[in-house]
Parts: C-alpha cells; structure tokens; sequence
C-alpha cells in the first residue's frame, strides 16, 4: 500500500515498480509457499529443496515480499503466514492464489504491456496479438488459460458473492434464474439462505456442465435447475427475479443491451432484476472500479460504469433503476423493475 506521507517522487516510484511486486506475488503462487509454511515459519532451504528452485534467489524473493507484509521474515532465512499472505493459501476462504496465477499466464501478461497500442487505436490488444474480439474467444481455443481464468474467477467472486448476498433482502424472490452464474456458487449461497427459494443456474453448456456436483456440495441441487444456453439469444423464462453478478461489465453497451432486453422479455411484470457490479464514484478518491475498468478495456470491449451509465442503460433495455445499494466489498447491487 502506498504511503501518503511520502515525498510525491517516491511514491509515484513504487507505482512504476509495482509490477516487481506482482511477478514476486505470482512467483510465490506458483511454488505455493502459503501452503507450504502454513503450520509455522520455514527454512527458505527447505522451501527450496521441496519446490526444485535456487534458494538464494528465492530468499530475496520472498525477503521482498516480507518487506511489504506479505511474509515475515520471523528469523534469518525462515519465512512464516502474515495475514496477507494467508490469502495464497490454497485452501484458504476467499483464495486469491489463483487469481495471482492467473495474472502470471502469458496471455495476461502480454495484454497488460500493450495498454499503449489499446489507447493509441481504441481497440483491445487482443485483436491484434490473437485475431480476436475478446479475451473469451481466445479462451475457446487455449483450454489452459480458460481453466486458470475461470478458477481466478471464481476466488474473486466469492469475496463479491458474500458481500452482496449479505447486503441485499431477497425476502419474496420465489424462482431466481443466476445468468452467466457459472458453476453457481452465488446461486447456491443465495439458495442455502432461503429454503424457500427455487434456482436456475444459467450458462453456456461447456460452464455449466461440471455445476450439478457444486451445487449438490451445497447441498441445493434438488432446487436448482441448470440449464446451458447463449443470454445473447435468450435467458429462461418467467421468474421473478435476475441476478447478474460482474457479467454486463465484460461487454460493450451495444452486447449488453441485447442481453438486457433478452432478461426483459424473459422477467415477470412485476419481477426484479440484480447487478452485482462496481459502480465507478465521482472524484478523485480511491476507486477499484476506476482500475478494473482498464482492465476490461484491455480484455476486450467492457468496462465499469458510473451509476448515471447504469441508469441510461437499463432504460434503454426497458428497465427502471430503482436502487444501488453498496456492499462490504468493492461491488453494489444494482436493483432495477421493469419500466
């Protein structure tokens, strides 16, 4: 974290050799050391010998991120768990290991060191690094990258999936439809929460094809459907309430439109639908969605909006925004009626 009481030139230092820290993250994702020092500090030699790397470089690594509370250095050459560090663990709530592996692939890395040519042309470098529109359809061809993409996805929803869940009174919602919900572990919270409440999980057929096994973990799968599709032709019919959570911020307005208008046709008169999304805040204080927008300018076509863009949106797909209501985490939940 930056330190505001630091000269101007030392803190706009730190954010030019930000990026050290992030491939020292990635480093430590990979080898897995929160796993491996989880029961207590450990012998930067021990870590080495069980990972196969040079242990003099991996201790200034990992000295490195000691530096900036990732690691505690409790000892010379032994590392143990901060807080921080704790959310490499694998096996941690709300991991964000693989995120961090997923920022390590080449495909990300690649993107990222273009931002220069998106800003010059107005286009995502991905159409000319890899002949396409949008990252998801270099997915389509490169399973690896898919798999690490969708696992970072879903450690980074979970944060977002319990804070909104906490935030919004689903009280009255008898049949909810999760569009682009994934292996459905926003749907299954939700569900596990009001007994009373039918779910249908909704995506394209190669997502949701693994989801039955997470939903009956969770123990909901007798009130779950799940059912495989495009929600760029059509979303299943006649529920009374939509939740969207981070799925319109990947697209422009003109692809969300057509998915918003889909919802339309298919929501009841006097249902509602559910955003989970940032919402980027006037002034210059810090803002997560300010940031994520790049990144989804970098990925292809999406990006965050402001609520006055939210607003001017969901009326032209034929909705009525009627709330934003904030949440413990970096997301809101957008309530919207049909108009």
């Amino acid at each position: 974290m930056l330190d505001p009481t630091m000269p101007p030139p030392a803190r706009l230092f730190q954010m030019i050799t930000a990026s050290w820290i992030t491939q020292s993250v990635v480093v430590a994702a990979k080898l897995n050391i929160a796993d491996r020092i989880k029961d207590g500090p450990t012998p930067v030699e021990a870590l080495a010998e069980a990972t196969g790397v040079h242990a003099p470089s991996l201790y200034r690594v990992l000295r490195a991120l000691a530096s900036i509370g990732v690691f505690s250095e409790t000892e010379p050459g032994r590392f143990g768990l901060t807080p921080v560090g704790d959310c490499l663990r694998s096996d941690a709530p709300g991991s964000l290991r693989a995120y961090a592996l997923m920022t390590g692939d080449a495909w990300c890395q690649h993107v990222v060191i273009n931002l220069m040519s998106c800003v010059e042309t107005g286009k995502p470098p991905t159409t000319r690094l890899y002949g396409v529109d949008n990252i998801f359809q270099y997915f389509e061809a490169e399973p690896e990258a898919a798999a690490n993409f969708n696992a970072a996805m879903s450690s980074f929803a979970q944060q977002i999936h319990t804070a909104a869940v906490a935030a919004y009174d689903f009280s009255g919602v008898r049949r909810l439809v999760d569009v682009g919900g994934g292996h459905g572990a926003l749907l299954a919270s939700i569900l596990s929460r009001h007994p009373e409440m039918r779910g249908v999980l909704f995506d394209l057929p190669r997502v949701v094809r693994d989801a039955h096994a997470s939903l009956e973990r969770a123990g909901v799968a007798e009130r779950c459907e799940v059912t495989g599709g495009d929600f760029f032709l059509s979303v299943p019919e006649g529920a009374d309430a939509y939740i969207l959570s981070a799925v319109v911020h990947d697209w422009s307005d003109e692809d969300s439109l057509v998915l918003l208008r889909n919802v339309r046709r298919a929501i009841a008169d006097s249902g509602r639908l559910l955003l989970i999304e940032s919402v980027i805040q006037p002034g210059n204080a810090p803002d997560f969605g300010k940031l994520m927008d790049l990144a989804m300018m970098l990925s292809g076509g999406g990006r965050e909006r402001t609520e006055a863009e939210f607003r001017e949106l969901l009326a032209a797909a034929g909705f009525r925004l009627s709330r934003v209501l904030p949440t413990a985490g970096a997301t809101s939940v957008l309530e919207a009626v049909p108009a």
